[in-house]
């Protein structure tokens, strides 16, 4: 699997303390080697678009679409970011 990246995503990584950016990229790597391991936390989010979200703290959280080999990341940030995945 590879992973693409939204605008979006990128613009909310950038705004990220720069400790919640490690964990981001530990856990995307988890996300790459094994998408069910349990402390990613994957659940897929009540949408009709088929997003999932994944944890990267108990206060961050990033959310992407599988399309193929491809895992689209599309936004991270806090818990109430999930209001506009």
């Amino acid at each position: 699997m590879k992973l693409e990246f939204t605008k979006a995503f990128i613009k909310d990584y950038r705004k990220l303390p720069s400790s919640i950016k490690k964990t981001t990229d530990k856990n995307l790597a988890l996300l790459l080697s094994n998408s069910t391991h349990p402390s990613l936390h994957v659940k897929k989010m009540n949408d009709p678009r088929n997003i999932w979200e994944g944890r990267v703290t108990d206060s961050y959280r990033f959310t992407f679409q599988i399309k193929g080999d491809t895992c689209l990341l599309r936004r991270i940030g806090t818990h109430d970011m999930l209001r506009n995945p």
